[in-house]
């Protein structure tokens, strides 16, 4: 059966970072996958981290930085970037940007390891 979600739930980030959840532990209790609608405003950055998910994420606006064990990419609107568990990873923003992320399995807290 179809199931409407009506609304998305926010998850606080440190950083100034919006995570609005729509599928997930939190919103829907899904475990399986999540996917969360980001808003990050310009010169974010969040710790490194070797999450034990899969990301694939969608940039709406801006562009997101990936930083990773060979260098780092820029991801601009309209381009999508996939990180695999266990692959240690940073993600920032220079000027602010927009995404989608989806999370195999969902996303949460614990499972993202990220460093201090």
């Amino acid at each position: 059966m179809a199931e409407l979600i009506a609304a998305p739930t926010g998850i606080p980030v440190p950083g100034g970072k919006i995570i609005e959840e729509y599928v997930g532990r939190v919103n829907s209790g899904e475990s399986a996958v999540s996917v969360a609608r980001m808003t990050a405003p310009g010169g974010w950055t969040e710790p490194y981290q070797t999450p034990d998910f899969d990301e694939f994420t969608i940039v709406l606006r801006g562009v997101v930085r990936v930083d990773h064990a060979d260098g780092s990419l820029d991801v601009a609107a309209g381009q999508a970037v996939v990180t695999r568990a266990g692959e240690r990873i940073r993600y920032s923003t220079r000027d602010g940007a927009e995404y989608v992320a989806i999370c195999l399995p969902a996303f949460a807290p614990e499972l993202a390891k990220r460093e201090d």
